[in-house]
């Protein structure tokens, strides 16, 4: 099976076209990746064409698509799901939502407990925690590192990846592994057995874990006249 990955959830613009077969491992035929948190709208659309071209393939030769679907702020996140869902909706075809946490995991295959803490700015990460065959036991959530240090040894974790855990590893104090932000393989990986199985797809809901921060208005402000 052929399978478009994406994924707009941390500063990473991901794009790579999988090929996918039973009792395989995901294997990647073309990728593009630009760290650049500011430009997920600008980026992912070029990166899906060019990674579809140097792989040899067209739109019309995907079986399905696979997307993150998060924790991660607001713009950059919907910026994937929208584009997910726009292409599934134009070529008839499945769209497969991950947590990215559980994408990050996939790659970092550490074989030990692990916590996988993204970046999730104002001195906050997404974070979630999987146990030794990479399976999620908790999470994904949105908290403080020193507050997440604290439920470490009830967590029974101690090794961590991704960008957020690099940021703060003093203060969580676990063993860093590499993988930062997930890649193609990663993702397609955690959606291998529903995509194999051609299962009904989840709902494409985003995992923002908190309010965006503009705000409608409630009501007009009162002007005073001097």
């Amino acid at each position: 099976m052929l399978v478009l990955a994406v994924d707009t959830a941390t500063p990473a613009v991901t794009a790579g076209v999988v090929e996918l077969a039973p009792d395989s491992p995901p294997r990647l035929l073309a990728k593009r990746v630009t760290l650049n948190a500011k430009a997920h709208g600008e980026l992912l659309t070029p990166h899906i064409s060019d990674s579809l071209e140097e792989a040899g393939h067209t739109f019309a030769d995907l079986d399905a698509i696979v997307v993150g679907a998060g924790p991660g702020p607001f713009t950059g996140l919907r910026v994937g799901l929208a584009t997910a869902a726009a292409l599934g909706q134009a070529l008839n075809r499945p769209v497969y939502p991950v947590a990215t946490t559980d994408a990050i995991a996939r790659d970092a295959a550490s074989g030990h407990p692990l916590l996988v803490a993204t970046d999730a700015r104002r001195k906050e990460v997404y974070w979630a925690a999987y146990d030794a065959a990479g399976r999620r036991t908790d999470g994904p959530h949105v908290e403080r590192p020193q507050d997440l240090a604290e439920k470490l040894p009830a967590l029974g974790v101690h090794h961590a990846t991704g960008e957020g855990a690099e940021i703060y590893q003093e203060i969580l104090g676990l063993e860093l592994l590499g993988a930062k932000h997930p890649t193609p393989e990663g993702l397609v990986a955690a959606a291998a057995a529903e995509v194999l199985a051609k299962a009904r797809p989840a709902a494409l809901t985003p995992l923002y874990l908190r309010r965006p921060d503009a705000v409608e208005p409630t009501g007009r402000k009162r002007v005073t006249r001097a």
